[in-house]
């Protein structure tokens, strides 16, 4: 009991720790005719996967929802470790600050 009621804690606490940024936008009528525009590119009606800063939308002539497909780091090295932004895995990575290309151990994520 005492192993299922750990798994349950740390089932919750990863949930937690993985939920995305997300926001919506409500259309005015009229307002999106061909598509959704998001920071000057127009996507079509219907699912957009990955829209180009990172982030999965649904698309509709009455508004747009949007979720982030990344998650912000907020528990590491901080002395030692700088945030960098990888746009082609649509991710941050946590490097070292004297050499960039070691990574970071991470304890926690935010969206």
């Amino acid at each position: 009991m005492k192993s299922f009621l750990a798994f349950l804690v740390a089932m919750g606490i990863t949930v937690t720790l993985g939920d995305a940024y997300c926001w919506s936008r409500i259309h005015k009528p009229g307002e999106a005719k061909d598509g959704c525009m998001i920071n000057g590119k127009l996507y079509p009606f219907g699912r957009i996967e990955r829209t180009e800063d990172c982030y999965t939308c649904g698309c509709s002539e009455g508004g747009m929802d949007c979720c982030s497909l990344f998650h912000t780091p907020v528990a590491y090295d901080k002395k030692q470790c700088k945030v960098v932004f990888n746009k082609k895995r649509c991710d941050y990575d946590v490097v070292q600050k004297n050499n960039p290309s070691q990574l970071c151990f991470v304890y926690s994520r935010v969206g």
